[in-house]
Protein backbone atom coordinates (compact mmCIF):
# COMPACT_ATOMS: atom_id res chain seq x y z
CA UNK A 1 0.00 0.00 0.00
CA UNK A 2 2.82 2.47 0.89
CA UNK A 3 4.67 1.57 -2.30
CA UNK A 4 1.07 2.16 -4.41
CA UNK A 5 0.98 5.50 -2.31
CA UNK A 6 4.05 6.90 -3.78
CA UNK A 7 3.28 5.76 -7.14
CA UNK A 8 0.09 7.83 -7.05
CA UNK A 9 1.82 11.13 -5.48
CA UNK A 10 4.83 10.59 -8.43
CA UNK A 11 1.86 10.29 -11.16
CA UNK A 12 0.56 13.55 -9.75
CA UNK A 13 3.71 15.19 -9.65
CA UNK A 14 3.96 14.72 -13.68
CA UNK A 15 0.29 15.68 -14.24
CA UNK A 16 -1.37 19.19 -15.27
CA UNK A 17 -2.98 21.32 -12.88
CA UNK A 18 -6.26 20.56 -14.59
CA UNK A 19 -5.71 17.00 -15.17
CA UNK A 20 -4.39 16.66 -11.36
CA UNK A 21 -7.80 18.49 -10.76
CA UNK A 22 -9.98 15.97 -12.83
CA UNK A 23 -7.81 13.12 -10.90
CA UNK A 24 -9.07 14.80 -7.51
CA UNK A 25 -12.25 14.92 -8.78
CA UNK A 26 -12.60 10.94 -8.79
CA UNK A 27 -10.60 10.58 -5.00
CA UNK A 28 -11.49 11.25 -2.07
CA UNK A 29 -8.35 10.24 -0.35
CA UNK A 30 -9.06 11.16 3.37
CA UNK A 31 -6.57 8.58 4.76
CA UNK A 32 -3.73 10.19 2.64
CA UNK A 33 -2.10 12.81 4.42
CA UNK A 34 -1.92 15.77 2.14
CA UNK A 35 2.40 17.57 2.10
CA UNK A 36 1.43 20.61 3.68
CA UNK A 37 3.90 23.54 3.45
CA UNK A 38 5.10 25.37 6.77
CA UNK A 39 2.15 27.72 7.28
CA UNK A 40 3.73 29.57 10.45
CA UNK A 41 0.89 27.41 12.60
CA UNK A 42 1.79 27.52 16.50
CA UNK A 43 2.50 24.16 17.90
CA UNK A 44 -0.53 24.58 20.34
CA UNK A 45 -2.49 24.99 16.75
CA UNK A 46 -0.69 22.27 14.94
CA UNK A 47 -2.03 20.18 18.37
CA UNK A 48 -5.87 21.32 17.79
CA UNK A 49 -5.48 19.98 13.76
CA UNK A 50 -4.01 16.74 15.10
CA UNK A 51 -6.87 16.08 17.29
CA UNK A 52 -9.53 17.13 14.44
CA UNK A 53 -8.08 14.39 12.63
CA UNK A 54 -8.56 12.24 15.42
CA UNK A 55 -12.01 12.92 15.94
CA UNK A 56 -12.46 12.01 12.60
CA UNK A 57 -11.41 8.40 12.34
CA UNK A 58 -14.52 7.13 11.30
CA UNK A 59 -13.92 8.79 8.00
CA UNK A 60 -10.91 6.77 7.46
CA UNK A 61 -12.03 5.34 4.21
CA UNK A 62 -10.87 5.40 0.56
CA UNK A 63 -13.29 5.94 -1.84
CA UNK A 64 -13.65 6.42 -5.82
CA UNK A 65 -16.88 8.46 -6.87
CA UNK A 66 -17.75 8.99 -10.75
CA UNK A 67 -21.53 10.49 -11.11
CA UNK A 68 -22.86 11.59 -14.38
CA UNK A 69 -23.83 10.88 -18.32
CA UNK A 70 -20.45 12.36 -19.48
CA UNK A 71 -18.05 9.25 -18.40
CA UNK A 72 -18.39 6.08 -20.63
CA UNK A 73 -15.46 4.40 -18.85
CA UNK A 74 -12.73 3.98 -16.06
CA UNK A 75 -10.04 6.48 -15.75
CA UNK A 76 -7.31 4.32 -16.53
CA UNK A 77 -4.89 5.30 -13.83
CA UNK A 78 -7.52 4.06 -11.33
CA UNK A 79 -5.50 0.86 -11.48
CA UNK A 80 -2.95 2.11 -9.21
CA UNK A 81 -5.61 2.58 -6.35
CA UNK A 82 -5.91 -1.20 -5.63
CA UNK A 83 -6.00 0.21 -1.74
CA UNK A 84 -9.99 1.81 -2.58
CA UNK A 85 -12.30 0.51 0.11
CA UNK A 86 -15.45 1.88 -1.98
CA UNK A 87 -16.81 2.59 -5.63
CA UNK A 88 -19.71 4.95 -5.86
CA UNK A 89 -20.27 4.90 -9.60
CA UNK A 90 -23.72 5.90 -10.70
CA UNK A 91 -25.26 7.56 -13.74
CA UNK A 92 -22.84 7.39 -16.32
CA UNK A 93 -22.71 5.50 -19.83
CA UNK A 94 -20.12 2.91 -18.41
CA UNK A 95 -21.25 -0.36 -20.09
CA UNK A 96 -18.51 -2.79 -18.47
CA UNK A 97 -16.44 -3.07 -15.44
CA UNK A 98 -12.65 -2.48 -15.93
CA UNK A 99 -10.34 -5.41 -16.04
CA UNK A 100 -8.06 -4.71 -13.05
CA UNK A 101 -11.21 -4.85 -10.96
CA UNK A 102 -9.73 -7.78 -9.04
CA UNK A 103 -7.00 -6.28 -7.81
CA UNK A 104 -9.11 -4.22 -5.32
CA UNK A 105 -8.98 -6.89 -3.12
CA UNK A 106 -9.67 -4.70 0.12
CA UNK A 107 -13.05 -3.23 -1.52
CA UNK A 108 -16.41 -3.33 0.58
CA UNK A 109 -18.68 -1.51 -1.30
CA UNK A 110 -19.27 -1.68 -4.50
CA UNK A 111 -22.31 0.95 -5.53
CA UNK A 112 -22.73 1.28 -9.56
CA UNK A 113 -26.51 1.68 -10.03
CA UNK A 114 -28.04 3.60 -13.04
CA UNK A 115 -25.62 2.84 -15.34
CA UNK A 116 -25.22 0.75 -18.68
CA UNK A 117 -23.34 -2.36 -17.11
CA UNK A 118 -24.86 -5.50 -19.04
CA UNK A 119 -22.71 -7.93 -16.92
CA UNK A 120 -21.23 -8.79 -14.09
CA UNK A 121 -17.40 -10.35 -14.91
CA UNK A 122 -16.32 -13.85 -13.17
CA UNK A 123 -13.68 -12.27 -11.28
CA UNK A 124 -16.09 -10.77 -9.28
CA UNK A 125 -15.92 -13.31 -7.28
CA UNK A 126 -12.10 -12.80 -6.13
CA UNK A 127 -13.71 -9.60 -4.10
CA UNK A 128 -13.47 -11.52 -1.12
CA UNK A 129 -13.92 -8.31 1.40
CA UNK A 130 -17.10 -7.38 -0.12
CA UNK A 131 -19.90 -6.73 1.93
CA UNK A 132 -22.44 -4.36 -0.23
CA UNK A 133 -23.21 -4.41 -3.99
CA UNK A 134 -25.20 -2.59 -5.90
CA UNK A 135 -25.95 -2.84 -9.57
CA UNK A 136 -29.47 -1.99 -9.75
CA UNK A 137 -31.54 -0.64 -12.31
CA UNK A 138 -28.40 -1.66 -15.42
CA UNK A 139 -28.93 -3.72 -18.14
CA UNK A 140 -27.48 -7.29 -16.45
CA UNK A 141 -29.37 -10.38 -17.76
CA UNK A 142 -27.67 -13.21 -15.57
CA UNK A 143 -25.35 -12.84 -12.81
CA UNK A 144 -22.27 -15.00 -12.51
CA UNK A 145 -21.87 -17.96 -10.21
CA UNK A 146 -18.57 -16.88 -8.98
CA UNK A 147 -20.56 -13.97 -7.41
CA UNK A 148 -20.70 -16.69 -4.62
CA UNK A 149 -17.40 -16.80 -3.35
CA UNK A 150 -18.00 -13.52 -1.92
CA UNK A 151 -18.79 -15.07 1.43
CA UNK A 152 -18.56 -11.55 3.58
CA UNK A 153 -21.53 -10.21 1.22
CA UNK A 154 -23.92 -8.59 3.55
CA UNK A 155 -26.18 -6.50 0.58
CA UNK A 156 -27.00 -7.68 -2.81
CA UNK A 157 -29.26 -4.96 -4.86
CA UNK A 158 -30.15 -5.84 -8.14
CA UNK A 159 -33.48 -4.14 -8.83
CA UNK A 160 -34.76 -2.91 -11.78
CA UNK A 161 -32.63 -5.33 -14.63
CA UNK A 162 -35.96 -6.42 -16.51
CA UNK A 163 -33.88 -8.92 -18.26
CA UNK A 164 -32.94 -10.92 -15.25
CA UNK A 165 -34.98 -14.16 -14.60
CA UNK A 166 -32.92 -16.24 -12.83
CA UNK A 167 -30.06 -16.53 -10.22
CA UNK A 168 -27.57 -19.01 -10.28
CA UNK A 169 -27.42 -21.89 -7.27
CA UNK A 170 -24.12 -20.91 -6.23
CA UNK A 171 -25.72 -17.87 -4.48
CA UNK A 172 -26.55 -20.30 -1.87
CA UNK A 173 -22.81 -20.14 -0.06
CA UNK A 174 -23.49 -16.38 0.79
CA UNK A 175 -24.45 -17.41 4.10
CA UNK A 176 -23.94 -13.83 5.74
CA UNK A 177 -26.12 -12.12 3.16
CA UNK A 178 -29.27 -10.26 4.92
CA UNK A 179 -30.61 -7.93 2.59
CA UNK A 180 -31.38 -9.59 -1.34
CA UNK A 181 -33.17 -6.90 -3.81
CA UNK A 182 -34.04 -8.26 -7.37
CA UNK A 183 -37.49 -5.93 -7.79
CA UNK A 184 -38.70 -4.57 -11.26
CA UNK A 185 -37.28 -7.87 -12.59
CA UNK A 186 -38.70 -11.04 -14.35
CA UNK A 187 -38.62 -13.56 -11.86
CA UNK A 188 -41.45 -16.10 -12.07
CA UNK A 189 -40.67 -17.68 -8.72
CA UNK A 190 -38.30 -17.67 -5.98
CA UNK A 191 -35.02 -18.13 -6.79
CA UNK A 192 -33.88 -21.46 -4.91
CA UNK A 193 -30.40 -20.05 -3.77
CA UNK A 194 -32.79 -17.28 -1.90
CA UNK A 195 -34.45 -19.92 -0.12
CA UNK A 196 -30.63 -20.89 1.32
CA UNK A 197 -29.74 -17.60 2.46
CA UNK A 198 -30.63 -18.43 6.28
CA UNK A 199 -29.10 -14.70 7.92
CA UNK A 200 -31.60 -12.91 5.12
CA UNK A 201 -33.72 -10.36 6.98
CA UNK A 202 -35.09 -8.46 4.26
CA UNK A 203 -36.27 -10.12 0.79
CA UNK A 204 -37.75 -7.85 -1.89
CA UNK A 205 -39.89 -9.55 -4.55
CA UNK A 206 -41.97 -7.02 -5.98
CA UNK A 207 -42.66 -6.22 -9.47
CA UNK A 208 -42.00 -9.82 -10.83
CA UNK A 209 -44.23 -12.36 -12.04
CA UNK A 210 -44.82 -14.44 -8.95
CA UNK A 211 -47.78 -16.53 -9.30
CA UNK A 212 -47.11 -17.89 -5.61
CA UNK A 213 -44.85 -18.74 -2.91
CA UNK A 214 -43.06 -22.05 -2.05
CA UNK A 215 -44.39 -23.70 0.74
CA UNK A 216 -41.08 -23.76 2.39
CA UNK A 217 -40.68 -20.74 2.65
CA UNK A 218 -39.79 -21.34 6.55
CA UNK A 219 -36.51 -22.04 5.87
CA UNK A 220 -35.75 -18.02 6.38
CA UNK A 221 -36.29 -18.28 9.69
CA UNK A 222 -34.72 -15.28 10.31
CA UNK A 223 -36.48 -12.82 7.69
CA UNK A 224 -38.40 -9.33 9.12
CA UNK A 225 -39.52 -7.83 6.14
CA UNK A 226 -41.12 -9.76 3.11
CA UNK A 227 -42.13 -7.05 -0.17
CA UNK A 228 -44.03 -9.36 -2.83
CA UNK A 229 -46.12 -6.70 -3.88
CA UNK A 230 -47.20 -6.16 -7.62
CA UNK A 231 -47.40 -9.92 -8.61
CA UNK A 232 -49.67 -12.06 -9.27
CA UNK A 233 -50.54 -13.73 -5.84
CA UNK A 234 -53.95 -15.22 -4.90
CA UNK A 235 -52.80 -16.83 -2.08
CA UNK A 236 -50.02 -16.95 0.74
CA UNK A 237 -48.63 -20.51 1.82
CA UNK A 238 -49.67 -20.98 5.61
CA UNK A 239 -45.70 -21.67 6.29
CA UNK A 240 -44.99 -17.88 6.16
CA UNK A 241 -46.89 -17.91 9.96
CA UNK A 242 -43.77 -20.21 11.37
CA UNK A 243 -41.53 -17.52 10.91
CA UNK A 244 -40.96 -16.14 14.47
CA UNK A 245 -39.16 -12.83 13.35
CA UNK A 246 -41.27 -11.84 10.53
CA UNK A 247 -42.66 -8.53 11.80
CA UNK A 248 -43.82 -7.11 7.87
CA UNK A 249 -45.43 -8.25 4.80
CA UNK A 250 -46.47 -6.30 1.67
CA UNK A 251 -48.53 -7.59 -0.87
CA UNK A 252 -51.19 -6.10 -3.30
CA UNK A 253 -54.95 -6.77 -2.79
CA UNK A 254 -55.96 -7.04 -6.35
CA UNK A 255 -55.61 -10.76 -7.10
CA UNK A 256 -55.10 -11.84 -3.36
CA UNK A 257 -58.22 -13.85 -1.90
CA UNK A 258 -56.68 -16.21 0.74
CA UNK A 259 -54.11 -15.18 3.65
CA UNK A 260 -53.25 -17.26 6.21
CA UNK A 261 -55.28 -16.12 9.71
CA UNK A 262 -51.92 -15.84 11.67
CA UNK A 263 -50.11 -13.91 9.11
CA UNK A 264 -53.27 -11.08 8.03
CA UNK A 265 -54.54 -11.06 12.19
CA UNK A 266 -51.30 -11.07 13.75
CA UNK A 267 -50.09 -7.85 15.84
CA UNK A 268 -47.00 -8.83 15.77
CA UNK A 269 -46.95 -8.87 11.90
CA UNK A 270 -47.83 -5.43 10.13
CA UNK A 271 -49.86 -6.88 7.09
CA UNK A 272 -50.35 -4.24 4.29
CA UNK A 273 -52.35 -5.17 1.53
CA UNK A 274 -51.82 -2.18 -1.36
CA UNK A 275 -54.37 -1.82 -4.42
CA UNK A 276 -53.16 -0.92 -7.85
CA UNK A 277 -56.74 0.68 -8.46
CA UNK A 278 -58.85 1.56 -5.65
CA UNK A 279 -61.97 1.19 -7.11
CA UNK A 280 -61.45 -2.78 -7.40
CA UNK A 281 -61.41 -3.00 -3.82
CA UNK A 282 -64.41 -0.97 -3.77
CA UNK A 283 -66.31 -3.53 -6.16
CA UNK A 284 -64.87 -6.57 -4.15
CA UNK A 285 -66.41 -5.19 -1.27
CA UNK A 286 -70.11 -4.87 -2.42
CA UNK A 287 -69.71 -8.27 -4.80
CA UNK A 288 -68.59 -10.03 -1.44
CA UNK A 289 -71.27 -8.26 0.34
CA UNK A 290 -73.95 -8.97 -2.58
CA UNK A 291 -72.78 -12.53 -2.54
CA UNK A 292 -73.38 -12.66 1.32
CA UNK A 293 -76.96 -11.51 0.60
CA UNK A 294 -77.72 -13.92 -1.56
CA UNK A 295 -76.33 -16.78 0.83
CA UNK A 296 -78.63 -15.40 3.27
CA UNK A 297 -81.83 -15.35 1.59
CA UNK A 298 -81.02 -18.67 0.22
CA UNK A 299 -79.98 -20.09 3.72
CA UNK A 300 -83.54 -18.44 4.76
CA UNK A 301 -85.33 -20.31 1.91
CA UNK A 302 -83.86 -23.76 2.77
CA UNK A 303 -84.95 -22.93 6.55
CA UNK A 304 -88.75 -22.20 5.29
CA UNK A 305 -88.60 -25.64 3.15
CA UNK A 306 -87.27 -28.05 6.09
CA UNK A 307 -89.30 -26.05 8.22
CA UNK A 308 -92.56 -26.64 6.57
CA UNK A 309 -91.45 -30.41 5.45
CA UNK A 310 -91.39 -31.27 8.87
CA UNK A 311 -94.47 -29.69 9.83
CA UNK A 312 -96.03 -31.85 6.88
CA UNK A 313 -93.93 -34.80 8.26
CA UNK A 314 -95.26 -34.38 11.89
CA UNK A 315 -98.84 -34.26 11.39
CA UNK A 316 -98.32 -37.53 9.08
CA UNK A 317 -96.71 -38.99 11.17
CA UNK A 318 -99.53 -38.00 13.89
CA UNK A 319 -102.32 -39.12 11.99
CA UNK A 320 -100.63 -42.30 11.07
CA UNK A 321 -100.20 -43.40 14.59
CA UNK A 322 -103.79 -42.36 15.64
CA UNK A 323 -105.36 -44.37 12.87
CA UNK A 324 -102.98 -47.61 13.84
CA UNK A 325 -103.20 -47.42 17.20
CA UNK A 326 -106.89 -47.01 17.15
CA UNK A 327 -107.12 -50.35 14.75
CA UNK A 328 -105.04 -52.02 17.29
CA UNK A 329 -108.36 -51.81 19.63
CA UNK A 330 -110.00 -54.14 18.08
CA UNK A 331 -107.71 -56.73 17.54
CA UNK A 332 -107.03 -60.05 19.48
CA UNK A 333 -103.56 -59.78 19.33
CA UNK A 334 -101.37 -57.11 19.88
CA UNK A 335 -97.95 -57.37 16.97
CA UNK A 336 -94.87 -57.49 18.17
CA UNK A 337 -93.58 -55.39 15.67
CA UNK A 338 -94.97 -53.53 12.20
CA UNK A 339 -93.81 -51.83 9.35
CA UNK A 340 -95.20 -48.48 8.04
CA UNK A 341 -95.51 -48.16 3.94
CA UNK A 342 -96.09 -45.38 2.88
CA UNK A 343 -97.88 -45.40 -0.78
CA UNK A 344 -98.86 -42.36 -3.02
CA UNK A 345 -101.09 -42.25 -5.91
CA UNK A 346 -101.04 -40.46 -9.05
CA UNK A 347 -103.92 -39.42 -10.65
Amino acid sequence: MIDQEWQYRIYCKSLKSSERNLLHHYLERSTLPDIRPNTGKHESDQHQDQVSLEDQKDQNRLIFRLDGDGFTDFPRELQWMSYLEEWHVRGTRIRQLPDFLPLFTQLTVLQIPKNCISELPPEIGKLTALRELNVSYNRLSKVPPELGDCENLEKLELAGNHNLSELPFELSGLKRLLHLDIAENRFISIPICALRMFSLQLLDLSSNQLSDLPQDMDRLDQLVTLLVHKNHLTYLPHCLANIPTLKMVVVSGDELTCVPTRVCSNPDIKFIRLYENPMIEEKRKKKKKKKEEEEKKKEEKRRRWRQQKEEKKDGREKEFMEAYISSLKDRDAVPYSTTKVSISCQL
